[in-house]
């Protein structure tokens, strides 16, 4: 086999491990941060997808609870070492995870813990992508990667019993059999890894981390009871990182990917939680047409957790394991799922990102067989290459073996010997096929509807960072995009409607039931009442907060009190109301605004803060949220209050004034539906319409163009 790895292709650096171990399931890995915590003296880095701070790391039946919750662990460090500093750095996730997630975690793993534990949300990403690496450096002495966060449903022992009392969340609910599989080095790659590290938490935060580097401590801080399975080794490190700002993207991690599959000999091992990125698709399929490819055997959960992924990733997944069947022209391609128990059924959740190349070659680390692995979430691998040294070809193998061991329910040596016996990964696997723990065949067909209507991978795992604009071209054709003819269209609609309410009241019965004299009489009394002014405001305040559509209080306003009158009403209530959301967006703090806004924040609060007063008025003219979801965000935002409220009014001017003119005219027709009524009516509809299409074409011919001067030239690093 050539030698695969190569800086500035498929790895960023590849730098010298004294010690390198195989971490298979949570205990284990758990276990080894606890150790490695505990001797930390300077600095603890944890970035990850998710962090939970009740999760607990050590979970045998003589260890107090309590003791062991991360949060708790490491403000007991932090109090008691003068020196440590505690870097938390989780995902600023997307509202459709907000159920998963812990609620609050900046008050229970900032505010409530030791001043030198340090926690950050990151969103420094592009829309829809995540913060998705998982890493732990420690000291800059060790370090770790793999696909573990310190969240809930991640404990596990390589026993994955049906019931185990420990394997529970930290709200003490059981969840299912979880496998995963980290990896820790030590030396010049832990210290590369906590420049890593730094780097990241730089880019989220603004500012970097207090604790510079320096040399290791005498002190061991590798976990003692964690057994080298390398030594003196060379590590890769991979990245990927979507082009974002001035930053440019780099897809480390799929040309690796993409040059082990090229160099496979004889067997290729993947372990992944998800399989449908079409690139390396595409390259598998390449290797299994050939006469002389390698064997492939692909480990995947039974299926997705939760029914959203199901209907999406699973079929996205279903799709290119057709592909590759089709390829499959010497029967070279198996592809399986872990079972637990037959009866009662049970598979197991692989989470799990790994790759072994015959015994020549392991990569572990964060990246998911996906499109958004490979170019917009950003991820980290660690790779081995064993070349001439038979004492790595070993340790690679033992650890493929232990894998393919503990899913098929027996004892390493049994894999090795049915391995030696067979001489083939497939074979080998089939032979030991007989029990009820064991890996079974993965059809992953769908039913031929749902494939119909679930969208292409483009939409759902796109791999690299798509804008708005692309994401309506994928189900509307830019001439059908025109802001102006939406709008129109609305307006058509409303006419029609318009019209026969006014033939109904004119020329049928149904007039009966419409009394516009009742009308007036209501809008008379509301009128006369002494408290109406104070009402009014506050009647917009209270739908401000309950998120109520401004539109139609402003259409009601006019309805009751006329144009003029009207309109003061509408755009001094849409103001406060603004206001007033705005203040308890301010009030409540970015993470409960998250809870209601979702992922939605990222940017809207970053345009708000960087734009200001023009960002406001912008939102206000072309609106791209609820207006209440606005304002609370920009109550969140670093926008000051006075440009806030100066834009709303401002911005507020030309759609109020719309609204006005469309809802007077409107009631005007049904009060008198005659020719001159319609004519005036469709005036406004005109003058409105030929507005908002003018407004649209200048804000985004201004958009357009300061994209174009800040848009970075992607390229691969």
């Amino acid at each position: 086999m050539e030698e695969i790895l190569k800086p500035s292709r498929n790895c960023w650096q590849q730098v010298n491990a004294r010690r390198a171990a195989f971490i298979v399931d949570g205990e284990a890995y758990f276990r080894a941060l606890h150790e490695s915590f505990r001797r930390a003296r300077r600095s603890i880095f944890i970035v990850g997808w998710d962090l939970h701070s009740d999760v607990r790391l050590i979970r045998n039946e003589d260890d107090g609870a309590d003791s062991v919750k991360l949060g708790a662990y490491l403000d007991r460090l932090a109090s008691a070492r003068k020196e440590l500093h505690v870097y938390l750095l989780s995902w600023d996730f997307a509202m459709i995870y907000a159920m998963e997630r812990e609620f609050f975690p900046r008050y229970k793993l900032k505010w409530r813990t030791h001043k030198r534990i340090h926690f950050c949300l990151d969103g420094h990403h592009p829309v829809g992508a995540s913060q998705h690496q998982k890493i732990v450096v420690v000291d800059d002495a060790v370090a770790f990667v793999g696909g573990l966060d310190l969240s809930q449903w991640r404990w596990d022992t390589p026993d994955h019993l049906l019931e185990d009392n420990r394997r529970t969340d930290p709200d003490g609910k059981p969840y299912p059999p979880f496998h995963d599989v980290q990896m820790a080095v030590d030396d010049s790659a832990a210290v590369v890894l906590g420049e890593l590290v730094r780097e990241r938490w730089t880019l989220a935060v603004g500012k970097k981390p207090f604790v510079m580097k320096s040399a290791p401590d005498k002190d061991d801080v590798w976990p003692p009871d964690l057994k080298p399975d390398l030594e003196n080794v060379q590590v890769a490190v991979a990245r990927t990182l979507p082009a974002y700002g001035d930053r440019s993207a780099v897809r480390e991690v799929e040309q690796l990917y993409l040059d082990g599959i090229a160099a496979a000999e004889r067997f290729i091992y993947i372990e992944n939680q998800y399989f449908s990125s079409h690139r390396i698709g595409q390259a598998l399929r390449g290797r299994l047409k050939a006469h002389d490819g390698p064997e492939v055997v692909i480990v995947l959960p039974e299926k997705s957790s939760g029914w959203l992924e199901h209907y999406t990733m699973d079929v996205l997944r279903a799709r290119l394991l057709e592909s590759l069947r089709k390829a499959d022209e010497y029967s070279r391609l198996r592809v399986y799922y872990p079972r637990i128990s037959e009866t009662p059924h049970c598979g197991l959740m692989v989470h799990s990102k790994v790759m072994v190349i015959d015994e020549a070659f392991v990569r572990i680390g964060s990246s998911n067989l996906s499109n958004r692995s490979m170019g917009l979430d950003s991820e980290c691998d660690l790779a081995v290459a064993a070349g001439s040294d038979n004492a790595i070809r070993s340790a690679i193998a033992r650890f493929r073996n232990r894998l393919i061991a503990e899913h098929s329910g027996v004892k390493v040596h049994d894999v090795e010997a049915a391995l030696e016996k067979t001489g083939s990964l497939i074979n080998a696997i089939e032979s030991l096929r007989s029990r009820e723990r064991t890996l079974v065949p993965l059809s992953g067909c769908i039913p031929p509807e749902v494939d119909r209507w679930v969208p292409e991978s483009v939409l759902l795992d796109p791999e690299r960072p798509v804008s708005p604009n692309e994401l309506v071209d994928y189900f509307v054709s830019p001439e059908q995009q025109s802001s102006a003819y939406r709008h129109l269209v609305k307006v058509i609609l409303l006419i029609a409607v318009v019209i026969l309410m006014a033939a109904l009241w004119r020329w049928t019965p149904a007039g009966d039931w419409i009394d516009l004299a009742s009308l007036r009489t209501a809008g008379d009394w509301i009128r006369k009442q002494p408290l109406t002014p104070i009402w009014i405001p506050a009647a917009y305040v209270v739908a401000g907060m309950a998120a109520f559509p401004v539109t139609l209080l402003i259409i009601a306003t006019v309805l009751v009190f006329g144009p003029w009158q009207g309109f003061f009403y509408a755009l001094s209530g849409a103001e406060l109301s603004a206001v007033a959301v705005f203040a308890i967006g301010r009030c409540l703090g970015r993470d409960a605004v998250r809870r209601f806004a979702g992922s939605l924040i990222n940017r809207l609060s970053r345009k708000l803060s960087a734009s200001g007063m023009k960002a406001v008025i912008t939102f206000r003219i072309v609106p791209v949220a609820p207006f209440s979801v606005i304002n609370l965000i920009a109550g969140v935002s670093e926008i000051r209050f006075r440009d806030f409220a100066l834009g709303t009014f401002v911005g507020m001017l030309p759609g109020v004034t719309a609204t006005v003119l469309l809802a007077d005219r409107i009631y005007e027709t049904f009060r008198m539906p005659d020719l001159g009524h319609f004519a005036t009516m469709a005036g406004a509809v005109v003058l409105v319409a030929a507005g908002l299409f003018a407004l649209r074409r200048w804000l985004r011919s201004r958009r357009d163009g300061q994209e174009r001067d800040r848009r970075p030239t992607e390229h691969t690093q």
